[in-house]
């Protein structure tokens, strides 16, 4: 996973007129695994229960630290709801780890880079996303600007080598 990737390299504060510098960061996979003493299944359990895109509010009153403590005592999230029984899982638990940890996945397309067409991002990104229309418009005019100029602009190497 990629956190803080921009093209500015800045961050607004919130409620405030003032950004921040900003260094994209990198996380693997196996190193947070190992860090936490976990593994990927135990990372989804951690997830569902502090909440994830399909069980937006997690577990009412557990958080990061109470999650990985529960599932490295107890092993899985099963034997979480059977040693803590006032907890609210929710009822697609089975569900929600399979998405994790079996996603569907195609392999049945090909990319073609071109020119993107300009109303049809502001309509996905403003009409069906509620984005800002004139941050978008704006964005996407810097973009076509920079589709042009050479190859000698920096790449993702030059954060990560």
């Amino acid at each position: 996973m990629v956190k803080n990737l921009t093209i500015s390299g800045r961050r607004k504060l919130p409620n405030r007129q003032a950004y921040i510098e900003i260094e994209p960061e990198i996380f693997e996979l196996a190193e947070t695994l190992a860090e936490l003493g976990l593994t990927r299944e135990q990372l989804v359990d951690v997830g569902i229960l502090v909440g994830t895109d399909y069980n937006p509010d997690g577990v009412k009153g557990i958080g990061p630290k109470t999650a990985l403590k529960l599932v490295k005592e107890f092993g899985d999230i099963t034997t979480v709801a059977v040693q803590t029984p006032n907890l609210d899982l929710p009822e697609n638990v089975s569900k929600i780890k399979e998405l994790f940890l079996e996603p569907a996945v195609r392999s049945d397309y090909t990319l073609n880079w071109a020119k993107p067409s300009i109303e049809e991002v502001v309509d996905f990104l403003c009409k069906e996303r509620d984005f800002s229309e004139d941050r978008v418009r704006k964005a996407l005019e810097r973009m076509e600007a920079g589709m042009g100029k050479s190859a000698t602009k920096p790449t993702l190497e030059r954060y990560f080598g």
